[in-house]
């Protein structure tokens, strides 16, 4: 898995009534864009990912 700053992570839920997560990844610590990323989700909190296989990185809408 490989991301670069202003990517965005779709966190997506593996159980049921549980709303998938969606943030912009705003720092890389791994090297050449490997995780772990600083991600920032919607409502504003900011945490340390490792992603795991429910996890898709997408480039930011308009690219």
């Amino acid at each position: 898995m490989r991301a670069s700053v202003g990517d965005i992570l779709h966190v997506h839920s593996r159980t049921v009534g549980v709303s998938a997560k969606r943030g912009e990844i705003i720092e890389i610590r791994g090297s050449e864009g490997a995780p772990p990323y600083v991600v920032r989700f919607a409502d504003g909190h900011e945490s340390l990912v490792f992603p795991g296989p429910e996890c898709v990185i997408e480039p930011p809408s308009g690219e």
